[in-house]
């Protein structure tokens, strides 16, 4: 890996499974150094959570988590948690996820870390922020979602594929704030608290929407533009599959249905289900629904090839792999995953093609204290995880 814009920059992270971690990659991809900070008793859930690699560590830990140092620190112990202190002594950013007040009770809240060290930027990332009403209160992605009115928006509100609270709402924006902070402490020398509320985060997302109703429009669930109210956006099956089709702007629809040979829907555009009559099957989307059900997704694709349209063919995981950017990384000496990047794009950089650290491996290193009595660095012999001795 190449320096990179973080060089130098040391990440002590506290955090476990998604949002924390994705944001924690996605610094060490920048170039800088992250240190997991991990209970003995397990370490991160993440570890063990199926399906495993050979090392007997998850692949999804190692997604998140590939190029980072461990230490293995019971923060409720004297020397656990002075080994702690001495790390933020070095560090520039903390990074945790606990529920709101769990630092505090440890004696490691924000304002106390940055009273030992003003250059640090301490980010906590939670699910409704560390001092609103809903502070206590339990949740994931899903619950995230829901209070932020984004489910809502739905025909019928249901899981999504992408945890976009814990990714859009959470580890995104804590990067960009940590980046932001390091800028401004280059300017003024002091570093800064963070407090990254996932619910609100997905609240701004829903701007455009959530605007709409200050002028009294109301957004039925399924029948927003881009959300299933028009025939020129939406997802279609294919013979064998489905078809993504995006063809908004009327140089696209115009030419989407020109493939199609139907020209006469070039004027339905926008046209809405029931618009001109109560029989849906004359629908603009039923008509086009009928046509794409003929072909196979191949064969849709192959037509579409020279047609610019905005159609895409929807792929699965698998497809997708066969051509994503990714990272080689050899996690034993006979295993290599291709992992996949977080979509970062500076010119020159690479991401890190270091495996995900065992649990504690580093401990001895950077905190001068052996790796706990018991417990092997491997996390595939460190048994099943337990609730963390920091969680409070």
């Amino acid at each position: 890996m190449t320096d990179g814009v973080l060089h130098s920059v040391r990440v002590l992270d506290l955090s476990r499974l998604l949002p924390g971690p994705f944001c924690t990659q996605l610094l060490c991809d920048l170039g800088a150094e992250v240190i997991k900070v991990e209970d003995p008793a397990g370490g991160d859930y993440l570890r063990h959570t199926p399906p495993l690699a050979n090392d007997g560590t998850s692949v999804l830990f190692h997604a998140l988590n590939r190029g980072k140092q461990s230490v293995a620190l019971d923060l409720k112990s004297p020397d656990g948690h002075a080994a702690f202190l001495a790390l933020c002594d070095s560090a520039d950013v903390v990074v945790e996820s606990f529920r709101p007040g769990v630092l505090d009770k440890l004696g490691l809240a924000p304002a106390t870390l940055r009273a030992r060290n003003p250059r640090l930027v301490v980010c906590s990332i939670s699910g409704y922020g560390q001092h609103g009403p809903l502070r206590g209160r339990a949740g994931h992605d899903v619950n995230y979602l829901a209070r932020s009115g984004a489910l809502s928006l739905m025909a019928v509100p249901t899981l999504l594929p992408v945890q976009v609270a814990d990714l859009a709402g959470g580890a995104w924006p804590a990067a960009m704030q940590i980046c932001a902070a390091l800028v401004g402490r280059a300017r003024t020398g002091a570093g800064g608290i963070i407090d990254v509320d996932m619910s609100a985060g997905v609240t701004g997302l829903l701007a455009m929407q959530l605007s709409r109703t200050l002028v009294g429009e109301r957004i039925d669930g399924g029948r927003d533009l881009l959300i299933g109210r028009v025939p020129n956006y939406g997802v279609y099956a294919s013979a064998d599959g489905w078809l993504a089709v995006g063809a908004l702007e009327p140089k696209f629809w115009s030419a989407f249905c020109d493939a199609l040979e139907r020209p006469d829907l070039i004027a339905r555009a926008f046209e809405e289900d029931g618009d001109d009559d109560d029989n849906d099957d004359d629908s603009a989307r039923a008509i086009i629904a009928g046509v794409l059900q003929t072909r196979s997704t191949a064969a849709w694709m192959e037509r579409f090839a020279a047609v610019d349209c905005c159609v895409e063919a929807v792929l699965t995981p698998q497809e997708v792999m066969q051509s994503a950017a990714h990272v080689d990384v050899a996690i034993d000496d006979a295993t290599t995953l291709p992992l996949p990047t977080l979509g970062l794009g500076i010119a020159g950089h690479t991401p890190a093609p270091t495996r995900a650290p065992y649990l504690g491996e580093h401990t001895a290193l950077l905190c001068g204290a052996a790796i706990p009595a018991g417990r092997a660095g491997r996390a595939g012999r460190a048994g099943r995880a337990g609730r963390a001795s920091h969680d409070g």
